[in-house]
């Protein structure tokens, strides 16, 4: 994806059984029962959540042992062990990051690696289907605790499990100097997300899900994660399908020789650089120091997952043309406008302002929030000119400016195409190949906006993250009117259902019948290539 940067708070970029709760009938219980709390027993110990009207929730459950000291930069260690019962009825602490989008907040906790558990508070007859969540945020940022899980708990009738991994420099770094025994390193927070599905392996069945059934979903640098794990051989078993939000298996990943380069150009920015030390001195900055130097998208210092020979032997985006991934049934999609989030905060970092003119001013000095300023069209065509070089008219001619609309909205077109629609269309192609795939699009232009920050200036529309107010609870945007509420619905239970039976409700996708559903803007089916000029973006390859 092509990052531009933007201002901080917007970037985009053994077995055991289920103790009942105090649900005993007569009026003594039922005026205690909502302090009552459920109580369950992991493999690790009792865990106590928190009982709601219509589910349960299990917060801060601890899944590997905290990667602190000597086990910073290793991979994750199994958890922690506890008698008596352990409160979890509060999340724990997000990985270390700094302020990302308005959902996320900002931390300097290595202790994080710790998941969520929701189920509906009614029995079951048969265990139910476990959806793992891997949230987005670039590597850099995301929490699991935003993402509530209770809508789609509830109205899907599934357990879901919300997960932390580790973030920046503190997940990704693949520095030598850090290399384990068997000379790997880097992707810990890849492995953090298979010890939290080896975890879900264990456990689902003390929550009531079935651990043979389990959908491993995220969305933007969470789908990229679902990808790695579809390429990962430890993942094998670990989950039986995959659904893929805003981001495609088709984008190659970091090289070794790459994720090296990066690894040693922190290193220099933090002011490590003697090869006898190097390793000493990385182990002894603080987390604040280390995310402060990964930075921002478009910082310089690029830091993900990476083909390292074992935790994932080949790129992902080769293992899917050679057919070397987990073969599970995928729904895979994207926003009908994913880049205008991108133009909104470039609007919003002042990038499209003048340049101040110089010499002495009475004016008092500017806020130290940047001003807004619409995309201009001669903005637009110098930034195309800048992404595409010598192919840039054949952009410009493809989506011309006509008046009729905002220079946000043309960009937005532009970057949405190059960077979402054509990769992952192109990955849904190559999975239909080979296992069920099923194709949507999320296209609500009213869906709801974040509550902090400015107003957009001109429409988002179905922006990059605005399709997770529909599948989760979440208290970052405006709430869902009762017309959301109904595309609500339906969107959980495609989701719930795909992750019960591996079917998404409408037919596979095949190359000779290339079946889009659309979510929102009318609902139905697109012509999601001709819509998306992916025909076009394809012959500049």
């Amino acid at each position: 994806m092509t990052w531009i940067p933007y201002p901080r708070w917007v970037v985009a970029m053994g077995a055991v059984a289920l103790l009942a709760p105090a649900l005993a009938v007569g009026p003594a219980a039922a005026a205690d029962d909502r302090r009552s709390a459920a109580v369950v027993r992991t493999d690790q110990g009792a865990v106590r959540g928190t009982v709601s009207a219509n589910h349960l929730s299990f917060q801060g459950i601890p899944y590997a042992r905290p990667p602190l000291g000597a086990l910073r930069w290793a991979p994750p260690q199994p958890g922690p062990v506890w008698t008596g019962v352990r409160d979890a009825t509060r999340p724990g602490a997000a990985c270390a990051q700094l302020q990302g989008l308005p959902m996320d907040r900002p931390s300097e906790s290595e202790d994080c690696l710790h998941l969520n558990v929701t189920t509906p508070r009614t029995a079951a007859r048969t265990a139910r289907p476990v959806m793992v969540w891997l949230h987005g945020g670039d590597f850099r940022f995301g929490r699991a605790d935003v993402y509530g899980g209770q809508r789609l708990a509830v109205d899907g009738d599934v357990i879901v499990v919300t997960v932390n991994y580790r973030l920046g420099a503190l997940g990704f770094l693949a520095h030598p100097a850090l290399a384990g025994p068997d000379g790997i390193t880097g992707n810990f927070g890849l492995q953090d997300q298979q010890a939290a599905l080896r975890w879900v392996r264990r456990n689902a069945a003390a929550f009531g899900g079935d651990p043979g059934n389990v959908t491993l979903f995220g969305q933007s640098a969470g789908a990229t994660s679902v990808c790695a794990q579809l390429a990962a051989p430890a993942s094998a078993g670990l989950f039986h399908r995959a659904i893929l939000q805003s981001n495609s298996c088709a984008n190659p990943i970091q090289t070794r020789a790459e994720a090296v380069e990066a690894a040693e150009e922190f290193a220099s920015r933090i002011g490590c650089t003697d090869p006898g030390t190097v390793a000493a001195c990385l182990r002894g900055r603080d987390p604040a120091r280390l995310i402060e130097t990964v930075g921002y998208p478009g910082s310089g210092v690029d830091l993900g997952p990476v083909v390292d020979g074992r935790t994932l032997p080949v790129d992902p985006a080769e293992a899917l043309v050679t057919g070397r991934l987990h073969p599970v049934p995928v729904l895979t999609g994207m926003n009908r406008d994913e880049s205008r989030l991108v133009v909104w905060g470039m609007e919003h970092a002042g990038l499209n302002c003048p340049e101040p003119s110089s010499g002495p001013s009475s004016e008092p000095p500017s806020s130290p929030e940047p001003a807004s300023c619409p995309l201009t069209d001669d903005q637009y065509r110098d930034q195309v000119r800048a992404m595409f070089g010598d192919r840039a008219e054949e952009v410009l001619a493809r989506y011309p400016r006509d008046g009729k609309q905002f220079a946000s909205e043309t960009l937005g077109a532009v970057l949405t195409d190059h960077d979402y629609a054509e990769p992952i269309y192109s990955a849904a192609l190559a999975f239909a190949r080979r296992v069920p795939t099923f194709m949507y699009e999320f296209a609500e232009q009213d869906a709801p906006f974040f509550t902090a920050g400015p107003e957009p200036t001109f429409p988002v529309g179905a922006y990059h993250c605005a399709e997770l107010p529909y599948l989760f609870t979440v208290d970052y945007a405006e709430a869902l009117t009762s017309t959301q509420r109904r595309l609500s619905s339906d969107m959980v239970r495609t989701w719930s259902d795909f992750a019960r039976t591996g079917r998404a409700g409408w037919p596979r996708l095949r190359a000779d019948a290339p079946y889009v559903r659309v979510f929102g803007g009318g609902s139905g089916t697109t012509d999601f290539a001709a819509a998306h000029s992916y025909d076009f973006w394809r012959s500049l390859h």
